[in-house]
């Protein structure tokens, strides 16, 4: 009778077992998938800033911002939340905010000049500038590793820019500066997050600080827009809200050390998108770039899991 007792426990336990690493497995497929879901939403938003022709990049940067402002505001809306920020964060707010726009109008601006592909990867050093901020910001300390990876990110972001004594050099600088930004803004996004501030109001404030920001341009310096043109941006504000209501919804299902690295794809779905609707082709020097970029953020991923496997 003792032994049935034991044995039933047994099934159960390992019925849970199974139940538990199944669930697991689904969420991280989700996670995969949103992530993935993401890349493809940016990537358009990608294309449609050059797709909406020569507007100023602070113009274009409004319609992404108004559109992501009124999506925080329905979803909050509908969710019956206050709008109000918990007590402390507002400061963490601003800086995060300001990072963010200063991230939005350099990336915007590499865009309408650069390969669409070159801007992406610059955008994409965010994760290693992260390493940098998270010391000042969050008092969090790299290892050798981390800070190796870094140096090794720059390198290939050396390759991308190509740096030279001419204007020419001036967007891929300025791609390379949004990135920085982005870095910094993300980093403002754990130091919320670690302190229970709610992701929806981390996006609205972000949203309202830059559509502001915009609001004088587009009131004192407005440059008139095609029919054509109005569609574009309108479908680059939705694809931008669609990437950043997914990318959330990502990092819910899945830890970011577990699926962060599939991000990167967003530069082969940007050239794929550039080659086809652009006719733009990186050259040799910008797919080193690329390599060195995602083969060490590769590499960076697997080392985290690693290391999280050894503390658990």
């Amino acid at each position: 009778m003792v032994n049935n007792k034991i044995d039933s426990r047994t099934k159960e336990t390992a019925t849970d077992n199974i139940d538990n690493k199944e669930s697991s497995k689904s969420n991280y497929t989700m996670g995969v998938t949103c992530l993935l879901g993401s890349v493809i939403c940016f990537s358009l938003m990608n294309l449609f800033v050059r797709l909406a022709g020569d507007l100023p990049s602070i113009q274009k940067s409004f319609f992404r911002n108004v559109i992501a402002l009124i999506v925080a505001l329905l979803a909050l809306s509908k969710s019956r939340g206050d709008f109000r920020c918990k007590k402390g964060n507002f400061k963490d707010l601003f800086l995060r905010a300001l990072a963010g726009t200063i991230g939005v109008f350099c990336n915007f601006y590499a865009m309408d000049n650069l390969n669409i592909s070159d801007a992406s990867i610059l955008n994409k050093l965010s994760p290693f500038f992260a390493i940098i901020f998270s010391f000042f910001i969050l008092k969090e300390k790299a290892n050798k590793f981390e800070w190796t990876a870094v140096i090794i990110a720059f390198v290939g972001a050396l390759f991308v820019i190509k740096p030279s004594f001419n204007v020419e050099v001036i967007p891929a600088f300025i791609g390379f500066l949004g990135g920085c930004a982005a870095g910094m803004a993300y980093t403002y996004v754990r130091k919320l997050g670690l302190k229970g501030e709610r992701s929806m109001i981390i996006v609205l404030y972000f949203s309202v600080f830059s559509t502001l920001c915009t609001l004088p341009h587009m009131i004192f310096d407005y440059c008139p827009m095609s029919l054509k043109q109005l569609i574009i941006l309108i479908l680059c504000g939705l694809s931008a809200a669609g990437g950043q209501v997914l990318i959330t919804k990502a990092y819910s299902f899945a830890p970011a050390k577990e699926i962060s690295v599939f991000d990167f794809s967003i530069v082969i779905t940007t050239a794929i998108l550039g080659y086809l609707f652009l006719n733009q082709s990186p050259d040799i020097l910008s797919i080193v770039g690329y390599a060195i970029i995602i083969g060490v953020a590769v590499v960076k991923w697997r080392y985290g899991l690693k290391m999280s496997k050894r503390k658990g």
